[in-house]
């Protein structure tokens, strides 16, 4: 694209208005993209008349003049779009409460449920069905555009998009990477924008290979700060890069579920302080604040602008202004990670600019860190088969792998979780995964 064009960008749910509200902070941000076309898709009509609203309001914050429709039907939203941003959650708050509260009858313990495990499973195969239209009604409507995902979850969505519709141009987005920077520069005192770095490995389960000031290691400075504190170590990710030796780019609460070690024993959990649950809290704080927002824009109070450092934005301005950047993208493995699976999602650095997304080749994970990322995306990839083969077997088998899943329930109950939350589920899967299955 040239510095004068003029973007269309489209948003597929929406009616996820807070995140909404903080994209967009960030895109009006840039003067490049203040006049830039923002189509908004919802099929709750209440959200997308909010979300309308909130546009609107951000832009006039901001000083910008965009051109903002809204659209119940998604193909008007998509036709002639540059960049497709996908913030979807299927099932919204009821899906994500089954989620947590059938596994919790087998003893299923989870914290956010939405990456990998039984949650994670199920939240990818009610996704998918989505995703397979949505890819295609790209395909016709706006072939050349960029897919820019941020619905979880993540590494099952991106292997699933890149099999099921043959598009090319899609690139996983998530925040980890760049705010477990953040906290880490912080921890060790050193300014963020002096510190550089080099992560990769899977989202949510990636490692920082490099921390760096100056040329000189910062580990050091941490582990003297790991060893004086107690505190820290009662943090996962802190347990996990002690035994490891290289830091964990996600939250405890999510590193906790992809490993069989802390969730399934109780003396770990009290431990580590886990939160079992704790994404119900976050789901219902989430429509607090879409109602609080709601309904300020209905009474024409004002609302906090805020931007949210999102890589999406970015994205959009590098290729619409040839800006060069890095940022952190989840795309398939060909040739970027040597000892992680061909064609499974890696999450690496990315180059930007007008030429697009451009991923980095890392080479070879330390063996530690690929066997824990194998065992990962052995989970991912069977999900995606399920659905690619319409094989509920699949299900089942992506469940026995599961670490956290395997280190808690015996293989029957593996597969009678596995029927009641089919069963539980069911409108929102495909057709031939809808079956109760005795081994």
């Amino acid at each position: 694209m040239t510095t004068n064009a003029t973007p269309k960008v489209t948003f597929i749910g929406a009616g996820s208005v807070v995140f909404t509200q903080g994209l967009l902070a960030d895109l009006f941000a840039f003067p490049e993209l203040r006049g830039a076309h923002i189509a908004l898709h919802d099929i709750d009509p209440e959200r997308l008349a909010t979300a309308e609203a909130a546009a609107r309001h951000i832009a006039d914050v901001r000083g910008a003049a965009p051109v903002v429709t809204a659209h119940a039907d998604r193909r008007p939203a998509l036709e002639g779009a540059d960049f497709v941003i996908n913030i979807v959650q299927v099932g919204m708050r009821e899906a994500t409460r089954t989620d947590f509260e059938v596994p919790a009858r087998f003893g299923i313990r989870q914290t956010i449920g939405d990456t990998l495990g039984i949650g994670g499973i199920f939240r990818a195969l009610r996704t998918f069905p989505l995703l397979k239209a949505l890819g295609e009604d790209i395909a016709e409507l706006c072939p050349d555009a960029w897919l820019l995902n941020y619905t979880n979850p993540m590494a099952m969505n991106v292997q699933y998009l890149a099999a099921a519709t043959g598009l090319r141009r899609v690139v996983g987005l998530c925040h980890s990477v760049y705010w477990t920077m953040n906290g880490l520069a912080e921890l060790v005192g050193v300014p963020f924008e002096e510190v550089t770095y080099r992560a990769a490995g899977v989202n949510h389960q990636a490692w920082v290979l490099e921390f760096e000031h100056g040329g000189t290691s910062l580990y050091p400075a941490l582990d003297a700060l790991i060893e004086k504190d107690e505190q820290l170590r009662r943090r996962t990710r802190v347990d996990m890069y002690r035994r490891l030796g290289f830091y964990p780019t996600e939250t405890s609460e999510h590193s906790s579920e992809y490993v069989p070690w802390y969730l399934h024993h109780e003396s770990e959990v009290g431990r580590l302080r886990l939160p079992v649950g704790a994404y119900l809290d976050i789901v219902d704080e989430n429509v607090t604040e879409y109602e609080s927002t709601r309904d300020a824009l209905t009474a024409g109070r004002p609302l906090q602008v805020e931007g949210t450092m999102e890589y999406a934005p970015q994205i959009i301005h590098s290729v619409v202004t040839g800006t060069p950047r890095t940022v952190y993208g989840n795309v398939p493995n060909h040739g970027l990670i040597d000892n992680l699976p061909s064609g499974g999602t890696v999450e690496v650095p990315c180059l930007v600019d007008a030429s697009g997304v451009q991923p980095t080749r890392v080479g070879a994970l330390p063996p530690q860190l690929a066997a824990l990322n194998r065992t990962y995306l052995s989970t991912v990839d069977l999900t995606v088969r399920a659905a690619l083969d319409d094989d509920p077997v699949r299900i089942r088998q992506a469940a026995m792998t599961d670490p956290a899943t395997a280190a808690t329930l015996p293989v029957d109950e593996i597969w009678a979780l596995c029927n009641a939350m089919t069963e539980a589920h069911a409108p929102r899967l495909q057709p031939s995964l809808r079956h109760r299955l005795t081994a």
